[in-house]
């Protein structure tokens, strides 16, 4: 079975890069652009993993990540952060909040993949 990813990401370069690569990974993709509808989209689709940028325009990556953490549908799955934050403790607090992976932007391909195969096969 296809294996079913969310990309919550606000930039439109950035979301359309990780959706056509996914894609071409074999992935199902389902892009979100406001952080807003993040949850409810995650609710409909059922994503194996969502890849979720943390400095979105209208909503933090963070309370995104901590609310799918507390919610009884979307708690067990994996979320690989995407961020720009780079700095000393960064990746910590964003793995604390509950995100199983971390990358920093700029993304390389062959490690974004990496880590999206990494916590895809281990769910």
């Amino acid at each position: 079975m296809t294996k079913r990813i969310l990309v919550v990401e606000d930039n439109d370069l950035n979301r359309k890069l990780f959706c056509d690569v996914l894609r071409a990974g074999g992935f199902s993709v389902e892009p979100v652009a406001d952080g807003n509808m993040a949850l409810e989209r995650a609710r409909f689709f059922l994503p194996n993993l969502v890849v979720m940028d943390i400095q979105l325009q209208d909503v933090s990556g963070l309370d995104l990540i901590a609310s799918m953490k507390g919610d009884a549908q979307l708690c067990e799955v994996p979320v690989l952060a995407v961020t720009a934050y780079a700095g000393k403790g960064d990746e910590e607090r964003i793995r604390e909040i509950g995100a199983e992976g971390y990358l920093s932007k700029p993304v390389s391909i062959g490690p974004f993949m990496a880590a999206v195969r990494g916590l895809i096969d281990a769910t």
